[in-house]
């Protein structure tokens, strides 16, 4: 098992990626800093929704690759771009109260663009490799739970964060990628 840890400066934030190598295995944790605005405003139109996170994280990558070129990886772009961006669907505890003291106004019932602003994703990860025809298939198989709960050496252990919005006071919207390797 190898690890390594790099750090680097760009644009005044520390940026750091991490390899992890177990076997045919690595494990690399990217973090860099939050996206540029104009960045961000560029791929909301590309992602046709009006706004996007408060703090994008597009550089950050938690990827785990076989030596063959096969994996999977998580970052935050593919991410959000499993947001439902044609429908506001979610509503807050207040909405209807808010509607019904502005009966009266013609514009509070216009939506002017309808997306999902809580950024909710059904995103299970990038796979790395299609060109090999890999292929996700249904399985029975299950997480050993009495395997988890043996107090085993970490030999490593990251979290990525890739996207966080605090959804104008109403919560927090968060993705982020965590990983841990026992002995």
């Amino acid at each position: 098992m190898l690890a390594s840890l790099s750090t680097m400066m760009s644009h005044g934030f520390k940026s750091s990626k991490q390899d992890f190598t177990f076997g045919p295995w690595k494990v690399t944790a990217a973090r860099n800093h939050i996206m540029k605005s104009k960045d961000i405003e560029g791929l909301a139109g590309e992602m046709n929704m009006p706004s996007l996170p408060e703090m994008l994280f597009g550089d950050n990558i938690l990827r785990i690759q076989h030596n063959d070129g096969y994996g999977i990886e998580f970052n935050a772009i593919d991410a959000l771009r499993r947001v439902n961006n044609m429908e506001d669907a979610v509503k807050v505890a207040c909405a209807q109260e808010w509607q019904e003291s502005r009966a009266d106004s013609e514009h509070s019932k216009e939506v002017v663009r309808p997306y999902d602003w809580t950024y909710t994703t059904d995103y299970r990860g990038t796979l790395i490799g299609e060109n090999m025809q890999m292929k996700v298939v249904k399985t029975e198989e299950r997480i050993d739970m009495e395997k988890l709960k043996a107090r085993e050496q970490i030999m490593f252990f990251d979290e990525v964060l890739l996207f966080e919005d605090e959804l104008h006071d109403h919560g927090v919207s968060m993705i982020s990628g965590k990983i841990v390797s026992n002995r």
